[in-house]
């Protein structure tokens, strides 16, 4: 299009205020509002007119910067060389473009490129001196990034120590697996918190979190693809499939699905190949890279402010289609959430067909103004989870009317209320709807709770429907002959169901905490209240007071649990799983029998092999008791670096003090070793 000068002035400012909009949303919120495809024509309209108009272009143009801003509060790393992004194409008419130039700058017919699936998550760099990690950054702004070292140790698939000992840096992507941000987000809609909304999202805040504990939590992964620097003169990698193949036989986590590339339609191929293959994936790819083979011809290219020249990401284009919205409709979950879900005409995004997507909440729906009638773009969140988009509003029936959410649970009749500060209405049934009976059912006997094989959505629909159970309680009172009167329930199969909720009365006890399905009563808060109180029974007695003592329980969870132990009927049901055989106590190992048990312990300072949360966890588990002062109490003071005034004050009261080798040491001897980052619940 052709604008005249003021136009283009115009026109460019309000690009610039777009972009730089959405580049924060997506670098610094983790919270993009458009597509890639939407963002990069936003960008390629912008640096057109800044090249037509320079006069305009401003000094801190995005179109000159990579990534976003640096939070403080994380620590600041800088590079020594900047953290570059890559230009994008989004057709195989732009990929042969970019084919051509390189081939005509290198003066070679056929230059021969690596091919790489471009993962969708927040990108690393991690510094290795002789095989031991030292320090990890986000890519930042490119010259800095975020200390993010004691979050990188948590995460399992990034090697502490490497098969050889070099020094170097490299970089690579953090990312979410495709199963772990389906779980996740399960777990915090149960749980009434926002959701992520696609595994980039969740991997970026996860990494970015202050408390190490949380991004532990999170199950991340990651994928290394670039070697940045030696640590020493080193000429064994001449090409960057092999810097691949070298980066793998250290242990460091590679995506296998490279491709050397000798010409131009082995490239094509692998894009082909992928633009579909991709979706079997346990991980989110937005693209490929192709990149320069010959690491010695990259320099000769070299790079403009922003990117390489030797490298270029191809985009796969997103896949959203039209469907009409036939109705909405409200499930209710265990812990009486009520969420919205609408009832698509059946459509296929993504290789599979679509008759469902959640809306989840209220605000979701009056924000996006979607009606029943509506018709719709639909895409998959992730490539999994499908998701209205938004409303194609030209289509729009006459006559439609806004979606009114429910005052009643569309179950049990029961009232639904929606707290200050909450974005979910919520069932006032409690284990009176049979909704949240059957959801419960279901969370506890799941995997992370009681581990009961076999007691499945379908088997707790067959108990349910034949009457044999109301509560938690009443699946330690079935028996084979009952079982045996049910559709697919044989001796055998009966015998294993049995089998295995007897073996579920001997979980340990942050298990059972956890299968109650208290509200904003996870895994992790199970794991520390567990420790914490040592029994069932005290946990019951306690106190709003005696909970928020608990390291990481503010008031909001400790009312929750004061207001579950607190029901009659709550009650009832842990006083007969007592009776049935449970276990009610935190296993003696975990408590007893270590140098710590029942020990006051102060950690203060900076810690190398382990973050301090993490430590201060684990002497928790080993049965300390961690304090924040140091008083005639306290039993031992283990110090990092730069530990403060804490050790003088140890010092002067002769309270005895450790290092942290000295710490780790004495543990190990007495058959305690202290467990990594990747190994702490």
């Amino acid at each position: 299009m052709a604008w005249n000068g003021g136009e283009a002035a115009d026109r460019l400012r309000q690009l610039q205020e777009a972009v730089a909009y959405h580049n924060h949303r997506y670098y610094d919120l983790d919270d993009p509002e458009i597509t890639d495809a939407e963002y990069d024509t936003l960008v390629q309209e912008l640096a057109s007119l800044e090249k037509q108009q320079p006069e305009y272009q401003s000094q801190g143009s995005v179109t000159g910067r990579v990534g976003g801003t640096v939070t403080a509060a994380m620590g600041v790393v800088h590079f020594a060389s900047s953290v570059l992004s890559l230009n994008n194409v989004h057709s195989e008419e732009e990929l042969q473009e970019f084919y051509l130039r390189v081939s005509a700058a290198l003066g070679q017919e056929r230059p021969s490129f690596t091919a790489e699936l471009k993962i969708d998550g927040l990108s690393v760099v991690i510094w290795y001196r002789d095989g031991i990690l030292q320090k990890a950054a986000t890519r930042g702004d490119g010259n800095s990034g975020e200390d993010v070292t004691a979050n990188v140790r948590m995460i399992r698939d990034i090697p502490q120590t490497l098969a050889q000992p070099v020094s170097l840096e490299i970089r690579g992507e953090v990312y979410m697996p495709r199963s772990a941000f389906e779980s996740l987000n399960q777990n915090r809609e149960q749980e009434g918190l926002a959701l992520f909304a696609n595994p980039r999202n969740a991997a970026a805040g996860s990494l970015r979190q202050l408390d190490p504990l949380v991004t532990g939590s999170r199950a991340l992964s990651a994928f290394f693809y670039q070697i940045r620097q030696w640590g020493e003169p080193h000429d064994s990698v001449s090409t960057q499939h092999g810097a691949l193949e070298f980066l793998a036989g250290l242990g460091l986590p590679v995506e296998p699905h490279y491709q050397f590339c000798e010409s131009y339609e082995a490239v094509v191929s692998y894009v082909r190949q992928w633009e579909s293959a991709r979706r079997d994936l346990n991980y989110d790819t937005d693209g490929l890279v192709l990149k320069l083979d010959n690491l010695s011809l990259q320099p000769v290219l070299g790079d403009t402010q922003k990117a390489p020249r030797w490298a270029v990401a191809y985009k796969f284009p997103p896949e959203e289609v039209l469907t009409q919205i036939l109705a909405i409709e409200i499930s209710v979950g265990r812990t009486g959430v009520l969420t919205p879900t609408a009832i698509l005409k059946p459509v296929r995004v993504a290789q599979t067909t679509v008759s469902r997507a959640s809306l989840h909440n209220e605000d979701i729906i009056r924000e996006r103004d979607i009606r029943v009638g509506d018709t719709v773009y639909v895409r998959k969140a992730g490539e999994i989870i499908p998701e209205v988009v938004r409303v194609e509003k030209s289509l729009r029936p006459a006559g439609s009317v806004p979606f009114v959410f429910p005052e009643r649970c569309p179950v049990c009749g029961s009232q639904a209320v929606r707290l200050p500060g909450e974005a979910a209405y919520r069932c006032t049934g409690g284990m009176a709807c049979p909704a949240q009976v059957r959801e419960s059912l279901i969370h506890f006997g799941s995997r992370d709770a009681m581990d009961i094989e076999g007691l499945g959505e379908k088997t707790v629909d067959l108990l349910l429907a034949a009457g044999l159970v109301a509560r938690v309680d009443d699946i330690y009172r079935l028996s084979a002959d009952s079982l045996q009167g049910l559709p697919r329930f044989g001796a055998l199969s009966s015998q294993k169901l049995l089998q295995s909720i007897e073996e579920s009365k001997h979980r340990a006890l942050d298990r059972l905490i956890f299968a109650l399905g208290m509200r904003y009563v996870g895994q992790r808060v199970s794991t520390l209240l567990a420790h914490h109180f040592h029994t069932m029974d005290q946990l019951q007695a306690a106190s709003m007071e005696d909970l928020v003592q608990v390291e990481e329980i503010g008031e909001t969870i400790a009312d929750s649990v004061v207001h579950f132990f607190t029901q009659p009927l709550n009650q009832d049901v842990i006083a007969h799983l007592k009776d049935l055989g449970l276990n009610m106590v935190e296993q003696e190992s975990l408590v007893a029998q270590t140098p710590l048990t029942g020990k006051a312990v102060v950690v203060t300072g900076t810690f190398v092999q382990i973050p301090r949360k993490s430590l201060e966890a684990w002497i928790g588990q080993m049965g300390g008791k961690v304090t924040a002062a140091v008083s005639q109490r306290t039993a031992l003071v283990v110090v990092g670096e730069k530990p403060g005034s804490k050790a003088a004050k140890a010092r002067d009261l002769q309270v005895p003090i450790m290092t942290e080798q000295e710490f780790f040491g004495w543990m190990a001897d007495s058959g305690f070793p202290v467990r990594t980052p990747g190994g702490l619940a």
